[in-house]
């Protein structure tokens, strides 16, 4: 699979998707991994299509957009101090989210592909409750452990 660079952070506060959103929109930014048109792409595109995932036991949000705004693809882990309402994906209902998943691709068949991973692992209440549980030095390692590493 694609290589992608892993930021991760816990224990952060949001009120709202918005700030969440303008949160990792900042981040990435400033870590050059994304163009200074992002911001703005990622929070039009929540706003279009909602990215909260309700789970069994958890909920997740993965905000992402265009991979035109990308200088190079990663991967931001967000584990909130307080779960975030965001707008559900396939409802007008909101999810509290435990986690957010923010996609950085600069190729669109790249982000399908790690949709279909990423989706088919959150299905596995095991996957879910290691990124939550897991200490923050350990959270890229694990999500690349069971997202980035090919199946042998």
């Amino acid at each position: 699979m694609h290589s992608y660079r892993l930021l991760t952070a816990s224990g952060l506060v949001f009120r709202d998707d918005r700030e969440a959103l303008a949160h990792i929109g900042d981040t990435l930014v400033k870590a050059g991994v994304c163009r200074e048109s992002y911001p703005a792409a990622l929070r039009e595109r929540e706003a279009a299509y909602p990215t909260g995932i309700l789970l069994e036991d958890h909920c997740v949000a993965i905000p992402h957009c265009d991979a035109s705004h990308a200088r190079e693809p990663a991967i931001y882990l967000i584990r909130p101090r307080y779960p975030v309402p965001f707008r559900q994906a396939d409802d007008d209902a909101c999810v509290n989210a435990e986690l957010i998943i923010a996609l950085v691709v600069t190729q669109p068949q790249a982000q399908l592909s790690l949709l279909r991973t990423l989706f088919g692992q959150l299905q596995l209440p095991a996957f879910i409750d290691s990124l939550l549980t897991v200490p923050e030095q350990e959270l890229a390692a694990c999500f690349r452990r069971h997202i980035l590493t090919p199946a042998a």
